[in-house]
């Protein structure tokens, strides 16, 4: 068993990186341009919910109050007539200030980092052979980077196309978490 101590290097170094790659590929790449398109009644939309005045959070239409309300004909009813609708609705803000988001996706990097460390140092004893670090180390941030994006598909119709590429992210974050590790495995 490798000391968690011993890894502070590679937890940080590994968020750090994976937090300037993220960048790069959400802000100066073509990659996700194309996730959300816009509607085309954008500002009919945004005006026709603007005076309900929904708290932020996320909802689902139709959404029925019980099992027996969802078997109801009047609730089939709405269904049909449709749309269907999940949607999260953000605060309002004065300016389009990301700072919160980007201080969250990092304190979720350096989680992800404890995670992978915690694994693999349960797993590896010092001087583990590159490939052994890197198998474990790449593993495990592949699965809490990607894991539960699938699920956003399967049960509330979130693009496949977003899923896939938001996977195929998650697959270069680990590479580069693991490459890390790897490089600072204490020997």
């Amino acid at each position: 068993m490798t000391s968690m101590s011993a890894l502070w290097l590679p937890i940080l170094l590994s968020s750090v990186v994976v937090f300037f790659v993220s960048s790069i590929i959400h802000m100066a790449s073509p990659w996700h341009k194309t996730d959300y398109p816009k509607l085309a009644n954008e500002d009919q939309v945004m005006d026709a919910l603007r005076p309900l005045v929904t708290v932020p959070g996320d909802y689902m239409m139709p959404r029925p109050a019980s099992m027996a309300e969802m078997k109801s004909a009047e609730f089939m009813a709405k269904v049909a007539r449709g749309p269907r609708v999940v949607m999260t609705v953000m605060p309002t803000r004065e300016t389009m200030s990301m700072t919160r988001e980007l201080v969250l996706w990092f304190v979720y990097l350096i989680v992800v980092g404890i995670l992978t460390a915690y694994v693999a140092a349960h797993a590896l004893q010092p001087g583990a052979p590159f490939r052994a670090v890197f198998r474990f180390a790449g593993l495990v941030s592949f699965i809490a980077y990607a894991a539960a994006l699938w699920q956003l598909s399967i049960w509330y119709s979130r693009s496949w196309g977003i899923t896939i590429k938001a996977t195929i992210d998650s697959l270069i974050y680990a590479v580069l978490t693991a490459l890390v590790f790897s490089y600072l495995w204490p020997r």
